[in-house]
């Protein structure tokens, strides 16, 4: 399987044309599509949630930006991962959603094997390492497993879901090896019923691993529209 370091991440977006419009940028995107990303950023008021799991989101999934994850998991635009989850971690430490300790391990939601085989490249991690680039967090790409392939999500109603991901993960092997000290933080791309990280959290929970919350490029206004027309 084709693993992404720093340097193998950076050289994807020195890119002469914008992923979003085609048009001429000087890096990854153009001044155009970047102010328009930049205002799907929720106020912090509202990037930030709790119910069974505190959660922070950057953005709104909707318009350019949802466009903009759409782009770079299907159309082969992997650079987009980079400003997108620089701004998360601007956001972050400027809205310090989640309490002491600081030194939490950063966790991205995985894809099955087959599936990221295909894609070359699981978007999650992606934006997990920008994030941790940028938070100075330290990264544990590997900490989840998908053990099973899973149906696509769009199709499916919240109860679907829910069953859909039950089992769906375990331990990755380093925390099977050694389970971290430090209460982690899951990463994914979009937060729309949230079955996906209960999911991941359960796992995790059930080793004796702390689950602090999530963090997420873009939140859905969750209602049955949305699930259906959503991933996560």
């Amino acid at each position: 399987m084709k693993r992404w370091g720093w340097e193998s991440f950076l050289s994807l977006f020195l890119s002469t044309n914008c992923p979003l419009c085609d048009r001429k940028a000087d890096i990854c995107l153009c001044s155009s599509c970047r102010r328009q990303l930049q205002r799907c950023q929720l106020p912090a008021s509202q990037a930030v949630w709790e119910d069974e799991i505190k959660g922070f989101a950057w953005g709104a999934y909707q318009g350019v930006l949802k466009r903009a994850i759409a782009v770079l998991k299907y159309d082969n635009q992997p650079q987009l991962a980079e400003p997108l989850g620089q701004w998360m971690g601007v956001a972050w430490l400027k809205t310090s959603p989640f309490p002491p300790p600081h030194h939490y391990v950063v966790v991205p939601i995985p894809l099955h094997t087959q599936r990221q085989q295909q894609r070359g490249f699981n978007q999650a991690e992606l934006l997990a390492l920008s994030f941790c680039r940028f938070t100075g967090l330290r990264l544990q790409s590997q900490g989840l497993k998908r053990d099973r392939e899973t149906q696509a999500m769009y199709s499916l109603n919240p109860e679907e879901r829910a069953e859909n991901l039950k089992n769906a993960f375990c331990l990755g092997t380093p925390f099977q090896k050694r389970l971290p000290r430090s209460p982690v933080l899951l990463l994914d791309d979009i937060y729309t019923t949230g079955a996906t990280i209960r999911s991941a959290r359960q796992i995790l929970t059930q080793a004796g691993i702390p689950v602090a919350g999530v963090v997420t490029l873009a939140k859905t206004s969750f209602n049955h529209e949305s699930a259906t027309n959503s991933y996560h």
